[in-house]
């Protein structure tokens, strides 16, 4: 898999931190059981569904597009 189709797992922590947002927080709105499963899937030990990230964009206050990388140098080539 390409980066450009990957999470990045980095902005999705950072986004929730500055919006002060625990992981507790982000656990309930995406129904998981606590917030050790809401870790797990921002440590990168799960991923996250598709229907996951219409909502957690939505938390986040930002695009589905922002949650992935993006590879503009292959646009450039």
């Amino acid at each position: 898999m390409q980066d450009d189709t990957k999470l990045n797992l980095l902005f999705i922590k950072e986004k929730r931190t500055g919006l002060g947002l625990t992981h507790q927080q982000l656990a309930e709105h995406l129904a998981f059981k606590n917030a050790s499963t809401y870790f797990k899937y921002e440590n990168g030990t799960y991923s996250f569904k598709a229907d996951h990230l219409p909502r957690l964009a939505n938390i986040l206050q930002c695009n589905i597009n922002d949650l992935f990388f993006h590879d503009t140098n292959k646009y450039w080539k």
